[in-house]
């Protein structure tokens, strides 16, 4: 198994991932956190967890497998939660769907390819980085939001999303839980909705590490520049709700309402269906240009702020 952590730790669990991923650490300055089994791998992130970018877990292991350390990471409301990529031989449709359905986002089957490796793993600890910051900015910014019913906001650039995903997060009771979906959802309005860009150039542009500056030539562009994404929030009594409408042409959301076992390898492509799990109801018009995601605490003995 291997844990790993960008600038500060950085897990080996065996000679063949140390081989694959040898080279990114001389590139990368990662620092390794190693555990040998389940239980010291528990013990392991019970004592790092709070700095940890993501975890390599491999879903055979001699005492616990993967699965259980994934569920139990879950159901643990004391340790934070980065990306996993399990590691296994075993690539049965049916079982890359089991650990997609446990919160694995990313699956990958052995012998892994270094370069495939290297991506997958460079987006986790990306993302992983990002929702750290953006969790950090949520933070600084509580106080009344409790008192909001209704806002509406424009924006246009990634910037400008990340900030305000911090900013709305605050409106609902359990704000860090439902930042990760907020933020996928107003990024997604923008890369895909009214920038264009396609799922297979996205893939392209990760692997590459490019994608950041193509999303910042587009925005300039004379058919771009102009658009705007619109949010809408709502509370009703304890039923909260955003509405995202981006002025792209929309996309076939249907296929990544869940996370797809055939994309378990894609480097991206798991913000939707993370927001579908996050919120109480997920819901796209039929052109894709537009969602609406509800948490509804009507009938819940309680919730904090």
């Amino acid at each position: 198994m291997t844990l790993l952590h960008y600038t500060n730790s950085f897990l080996l669990g065996n000679s063949y991932v140390g081989y694959l991923i040898g080279g990114l650490i001389a590139q990368n300055d990662y620092e390794i956190i190693t555990a040998i089994n389940g239980k010291m791998a528990q013990e392991t992130i019970m004592r790092h967890h709070d700095k940890l970018d993501a975890i390599l877990l491999d879903r055979i292991m001699p005492d616990i497998n993967g699965i259980e350390i994934v569920r139990w990471i879950n159901s643990s409301k004391k340790i934070s939660k980065p990306p996993i990529i399990m590691l296994t031989v075993l690539d049965k449709p049916e079982q890359v769907k089991e650990g997609i359905d446990e919160g694995v986002f990313y699956y990958l089957t052995k012998p892994i390819q270094g370069n495939v490796l290297k991506s997958v793993l460079l987006s986790a600890v990306n993302e992983s980085k990002q929702h750290k910051l953006l969790a950090q900015e949520l933070q600084r910014h509580r106080g009344g939001f409790k008192l909001i019913k209704n806002a509406v906001f424009n924006f246009h650039s990634l910037a400008e999303a990340e900030d305000l995903s911090c900013f709305i997060a605050n409106f609902f009771p359990e704000s860090n839980k439902v930042l990760p979906g907020i933020s996928a959802l107003l990024v997604n309005a923008v890369e895909h909705g009214n920038l264009q860009i396609s799922y297979d150039k996205k893939s392209k542009l990760i692997s590459a590490g490019t994608w950041k500056q193509e999303v910042e030539k587009r925005s300039e562009l004379e058919e771009y520049k102009n658009k705007f994404v619109e949010v809408i929030f709502n509370k009703e009594d304890k039923k909260y709700s955003i509405k995202v409408t981006d002025q792209g042409s929309g996309f076939a959301w249907q296929k990544f309402i869940a996370v797809d076992p055939a994309r378990a390898l894609d480097n991206h492509g798991r913000g939707i269906a993370r927001a579908n799990m996050i919120f109480d109801s997920l819901q796209y018009n039929k052109q894709g240009n537009q969602v609406i995601a509800i948490v509804d605490n009507t009938g819940k003995d309680s919730f904090t702020w």
